[in-house]
């Protein structure tokens, strides 16, 4: 997977429409290999986001789990310390 896609499911508040976005823009970049696609690709490659982006929302609101949702403050720091104790 790739390292900026984060995990949107069961969060409390849940992932705001402009993380679904963010997640679909950088698996679109993954895939087609480029950060910043040419004038010739460049519908083709906003259509990409739009659409993944969307079906993303739907599935994310169809997902269903009994685990309690996780608090984004909490993994965020846990997210810190993983960081600090890797790069120091």
């Amino acid at each position: 997977m790739c390292r900026n896609i984060r995990v949107l499911h069961n969060f409390e508040p849940p992932a705001t429409s402009d993380e679904v976005t963010a997640a679909a823009l950088q698996y679109v970049r993954k895939v087609s290999g480029a950060t910043k696609p040419s004038q010739a690709n460049q519908e083709a490659f906003d259509r990409a986001v739009h659409e993944i982006a969307h079906i993303t929302q739907h599935l994310l609101e169809e997902l269903v789990t009994t685990a309690p949702p996780k608090d984004r403050e909490v993994e965020a720091e846990k997210a810190r310390e993983r960081a600090r104790l890797r790069y120091g």
